[in-house]
C-alpha cells in the first residue's frame, strides 16, 4: 500500500487511541509519521511499534496548549524529514461530569486551552509550512459533542463545536492556497477517553447503546476516515464535518 508513499504527516496527540491508530494507518500507506504529545515514553513506544512494522516515524514531546511547543513541532517535523504535507489535530481532553455551580476558571481554561487554543495554534504553524510545500490537508478532531449539547460538561461541548467552526473558516481563508481542511466528529470510541468514563460493564451497555450500529467504534474506523480527507479521493472537500458515529447523531 502506497497510497501516501513520500508524503510528511504530523499527527497531535499521537501516543494513544485516535492519534495511534491514525498514525499506524498513515505509515502502512508510505507516509513519514511524526506524532507529538505530553508523554515521552507513550510517543516513543508508538514509533517502535511504527518502525518494527517497517514505517517511518519520529516523536517530539509537545504540549499544544504552549505556542513555544507547537511552533517547536512543526520546525522540527520539517527538520527531521524536510516538509509538511499533512496534519491531524488531535490532541485534546475531556471534562469531568460536574454541575455547572461547581465548574472552576481553571477547568475553563485546561479544556478550552486544549481543545480549541491548541488547534488553533497548531493550525498557525501548520499552514506556513503547507504553503511552502505547495500545498496539504488538516483533518481536525472534533466530536459528536460539537453538534449536541449534554448537560453538566458544557466546557467540552463548547470546545468541541469550537472546533467546527474554527475549521469551516480556516477552509474557507485557504481554499484557493492548495489546502484542505476538514473535521471529524467520532462518537464514542474504544479509547482510553472512554474507558474513564465507562468503568463497568452497564456504562459500556449504555454508551454502546445510543449507537444504532449496537456499538462504540474502534480507533482504526476514525483513522479509515481521517485517511480518506486527507487523500486525493477527497480532493473536492474542504470545511466539511464527517461523523464517524455509527449513526448517533441521526437520531
Amino acid at each position: 500500500m502506497s497510497e501516501f508513499q513520500g508524503k510528511v504527516v504530523l499527527i497531535t496527540g499521537g501516543t494513544s487511541g485516535i492519534g495511534t491508530a491514525t498514525a499506524g494507518a498513515f505509515a502502512r500507506e508510505g507516509a513519514k509519521v511524526v506524532i507529538t504529545g505530553r508523554r515521552k515514553d507513550k510517543g516513543n513506544e508508538v514509533v517502535e511499534a511504527i518502525k518494527s512494522d517497517g514505517g517511518e516515524a519520529a516523536f517530539f514531546k509537545a504540549d499544544v496548549q504552549i505556542a513555544e511547543d507547537v511552533k517547536n513541532m512543526v520546525a522540527k517535523t520539517i527538520e527531521t524529514f524536510g516538509k509538511l504535507d499533512i496534519a491531524v489535530n488531535n490532541a485534546g481532553v475531556e471534562q469531568n461530569f460536574t454541575p455547572l455551580a461547581d465548574q472552576t476558571e481553571d477547568d475553563y481554561q485546561f479544556v478550552m486551552d486544549t481543545n480549541v487554543k491548541g488547534v488553533w495554534l497548531s493550525m498557525k504553524e501548520e499552514i506556513p509550512a503547507m504553503l511552502e510545500a505547495g500545498g496539504g490537508a488538516i483533518v481536525n478532531v472534533s466530536s459528536v459533542a460539537g453538534v449536541i449539547g449534554m448537560p453538566t460538561i458544557p466546557l467540552y461541548i463548547a470546545s468541541k463545536h469550537a472546533v467546527i467552526g474554527l475549521t469551516k473558516s480556516i477552509a474557507l481563508e485557504y481554499a484557493q492556497h492548495g489546502i484542505r481542511v476538514n473535521v471529524v466528529l467520532p462518537g464514542a470510541i474504544e479509547t482510553p477517553m472512554v474507558d474513564r468514563f465507562a468503568k463497568d460493564e452497564e456504562t459500556l451497555q449504555y454508551l454502546n447503546s445510543l449507537h444504532p450500529i449496537g456499538r462504540v467504534g474502534k480507533p482504526s474506523e476514525v483513522a479509515d476516515s481521517i485517511l480518506w480527507l486527507c487523500s486525493d479521493k477527497s480532493s473536492f472537500v474542504t470545511g466539511t464535518s464527517v461523523r464517524v458515529d455509527g449513526g448517533f447523531t441521526a437520531q
